[in-house]
């Protein structure tokens, strides 16, 4: 492993080994609005919405803007070890999506579409280069919805742990997946989904998640330009191995990169490989494989 991906920002926490979730983790997800581990949080209007962002200093390394997009009933807080990891080397923006984190909390609940669509407004409103768009989850369909609408906003693309596979396309279905997969996550991320229920209220949680699954991602996947990776941890009972590969055929340039011994929080509970790979994705010439 490189320097760099072991490198952390000063004034950081130092967070528990790689494939966990500790104390350590649990504080600095929910430390928000205070300033904690280099991160701060700002609120600009976005179409009409208050909208929270948790950022990273610029490091100044002329390396892309990554911007990671949080999945159902969740929020920026778990995201957080990730944006802590490549701040070292990226200038890392967590925004939160309508009505969820500290985000104004609109009227309806929005479809994956309109989500999309207020992740571009925001995009232009930081003025941002084109980025590497990071999705996890519900976020992923986000993310695929963005990049297929607005090409030319997004340089690259990882998809983590996508949803939602067409032989589980059903609220029954996806929630009894979450299950299994509850099980196999560290205990002390339940403290942060409780608390972002509670933000986003369970009605709008079930709302979003009625519009996942009648979302079809594989009529935004095979638009896509932008050079991309599927990302999945090992033991992903929501995005498994069939529905994975499916989502990595779909896609004109994309490689696909499994965690081992991670679950569906990849992202959350190992974000030391997940940072190498979004490195790797971005360095010139890479080349990914399967893992």
């Amino acid at each position: 492993m490189s320097r760099d991906a072991t490198r952390r920002p000063r004034g950081s926490t130092r967070l528990t080994r790689a494939g966990r979730f500790g104390v350590a983790e649990l504080r600095l997800s929910m430390a928000a609005p205070r300033p904690a581990a280099g991160l701060t949080s700002e609120w600009r209007l976005v179409d009409g919405l208050r909208t929270h962002t948790r950022r990273g200093a610029d490091p100044a390394t002329g390396a892309p803007p990554v911007v990671l997009v949080h999945g159902l009933a969740v929020s920026h807080r778990y995201l957080t070890p990730l944006a802590v990891a490549l701040a070292a080397t990226h200038a890392v923006y967590v925004p939160d999506l309508p009505g969820f984190g500290l985000t104004q909390r609109p009227r309806g609940a929005y479809d994956v579409q309109r989500h999309a669509e207020h992740l571009a407004a925001w995009l232009a409103a930081y003025r941002l280069p084109p980025v590497c768009l990071v999705g996890h989850s519900f976020g992923a369909e986000v993310a695929a919805a963005l990049a297929a609408n607005h090409p030319d906003a997004v340089r690259a693309l990882v998809l983590a742990g996508p949803t939602s596979d067409p032989s589980a396309r059903s609220r029954r279905a996806l929630v009894g997946r979450w299950l299994v997969d509850n099980v196999r996550e560290a205990p002390l991320q339940a403290p942060v989904l409780a608390r972002d229920v509670w933000n986003a209220r369970p009605w709008r949680v079930f709302a979003t998640l009625s519009h996942s699954v009648h979302n079809t991602i594989e009529e935004d996947l095979v638009r896509i330009t932008a050079r991309t990776m599927v990302l999945t941890g090992e033991r992903d009972p929501i995005a498994p191995a069939r529905w994975r590969e499916q989502v990595t055929r779909l896609l004109p340039d994309a490689d696909l990169v499994v965690v081992p011994g991670a679950a569906h929080n990849v992202a959350t509970t190992d974000p030391t490989a997940v940072t190498v790979a979004i490195r790797h994705l971005l360095a010139p010439h890479s080349a990914l494989t399967d893992r």
